[in-house]
C-alpha cells in the first residue's frame, strides 16, 4: 500500500533568486535561535513574523537566505543571537509543535529552513583545505574558492518499517525513549546498500527477525537534522526477537487495542501506526 498523495499541486516552489522587492507584508521570515523557531504572539494569536514585525522589534538576523516561494509570498530563513530573549510580543517554539500553530505546508517550509541553515552554518568552511565557502547563485550549493569543493545540502535517508504478525503489530523501545514510550524500527541507509536492503538489515540488527512482503508506504523529510524518512510496511517471517545491536532494550507484539503509544500523525510513524489501527477497525 502507498499512502496517497494528497497534493495537486506544490504549495513550496523552491527558488535562488530572491525577488526585487522583498520587505511585503506577504512575505514569510523562517528565524531560528539554535533550533527553535520565532513566531509572532498578538493577543489570541500566533504566527509567522514580516519585515516589519522584526525590524519594529529590533531583530538582527544572521546568515539570512532565500529560500523560495509558498502560495506565491517569498519565504527566507535566518538565525538570531542564542542570547536574544522572548518578550511580550515574540516566543520561541519547538518545531515539532508547528503544524498545530501554523500548519502542515507551512511547517514543512519551517523544517526546510532549519535543514538548510544547518547546512550553511556547518560548511562555513571547506572541509578540505579550510578555506572560507561562498554560496553559488546558480544552484542551491557552497563552494570553496580555492580547491572548487563543492557542498550540496546534506540529505541523510532513514527507513522505518512497521511489521505485522497476523493481527499485531511490531514496536520496539529504545533506552533514549521517554519513560513508556515505543515506536517502530528504524534507522539510516547505510553506504552501497538500497532502501530495501536497510529494512532487512535494521530488522535483523536490532530484533532478530527475518521478513518478508516488503512494500513502500510513503516519505517525509524530517530535519532532525537532516534525515529523509522513507516509510514501508512489511510481514513477520521468522525468528524470535532478540536484542542483537544493543539499541532496542523492549520490543513486542502490540494488537490495535494495546498500542503503548501512538505517535502524531504529523509523522510518517504516526501515519504507518494509524494505517494499521484503521484497518483493523474495519
Amino acid at each position: 500500500m502507498i499512502r496517497e498523495c494528497i497534493l495537486s499541486e506544490l504549495d513550496f516552489l523552491p527558488l535562488l533568486t530572491p525577488p526585487e522587492k522583498q520587505g511585503k507584508d506577504s512575505d514569510h521570515y523562517f528565524v531560528f535561535k539554535d533550533r527553535e523557531i520565532l513566531l509572532i504572539s498578538d493577543e489570541d494569536s500566533i504566527f509567522l513574523p514580516s519585515a516589519d514585525h522584526l525590524s519594529s522589534l529590533g531583530v538582527d538576523l544572521q546568515r539570512e537566505q532565500y529560500l523560495g516561494e509558498f502560495r506565491n509570498s517569498s519565504c527566507f530563513a535566518a538565525k538570531i543571537a542564542d542570547d536574544f530573549a522572548e518578550n511580550d510580543s515574540i516566543i520561541f517554539e519547538d518545531l515539532r509543535k508547528l503544524p498545530g500553530i501554523i500548519g502542515e505546508s507551512m511547517a514543512a517550509v519551517a523544517g526546510r529552513a532549519v535543514h538548510l541553515l544547518e547546512w550553511d552554518f556547518n560548511t562555513l568552511y571547506c572541509g578540505r583545505c579550510s578555506t572560507a565557502t561562498f554560496r553559488k547563485e546558480d544552484e542551491r550549493a557552497k563552494q570553496c574558492p580555492d580547491c572548487g569543493l563543492l557542498f550540496f545540502p546534506k540529505i541523510s535517508p532513514a527507513i522505518i518499517v512497521m511489521i505485522e504478525k497476523d493481527d499485531r503489530i511490531l514496536m520496539a523501545r529504545s533506552p533514549h525513549f521517554p519513560s513508556g514510550r515505543y515506536g517502530l524500527i528504524a534507522g539510516f541507509v547505510e553506504p552501497g546498500e538500497s532502501i530495501e536492503e536497510a529494512v532487512v538489515r535494521e530488522v535483523m540488527e536490532e530484533v532478530g527477525l527475518c521478513i518478508t512482503d516488503i512494500s513502500y508506504f510513503g516519505s517525509q523529510p524530517w530535519p532532525y537534522p537532516d534525515s529523509l524518512m522513507i516509510g514501508f510496511t512489511a510481514k513477520y517471517r521468522d525468528g524470535e526477537i532478540r536484542f542483537i545491536d544493543g539499541e532496542i532494550e523492549d520490543a513486542g507484539w502490540f494488537s490495535c487495542d494495546e498500542i503503548p503509544h501512538v505517535p502524531g500523525s504529523n509523522s510518517i510513524s504516526g501515519e504507518l501506526v494509524e494505517y494499521f489501527m484503521s484497518r483493523s477497525r474495519t
